[in-house]
């Protein structure tokens, strides 16, 4: 858990920045990333376009990291925070 009652999740080796948010939203739900999904729980592409996404993040054609930015966009009732090092941030929107 973040400050702000955000939930945080770190990932440690580059992963797709779609597939994390998907996981990081279901940990903070206590749910299966396989019930992520409508109708109880919004799509991923009402909120961002995944492929989109990846791409800001995909690591050059040389293997090194791209610098700088991050994107925040709002997700099944969560501000999410997409780093460049992977990591996700979430700020519940309901507070």
């Amino acid at each position: 858990m973040t400050e702000g009652g955000g939930d945080h999740a770190d990932n440690t080796q580059w992963n797709e920045p779609s597939q994390a948010v998907i996981e990081a939203i279901a940990e903070a739900e206590g749910i299966p990333t396989k019930q992520l999904r409508p109708p109880t729980y919004e799509s991923l592409h009402a909120a961002v376009d995944p492929e989109a996404l990846d791409l800001l993040f995909v690591p050059r054609a040389d293997g090194t990291p791209r610098a700088g930015g991050q994107v925040s966009f709002p997700f099944c009732g969560y501000d999410v925070t997409v780093e460049p090092n992977g990591s996700i941030t979430l700020e519940n929107t309901s507070d």
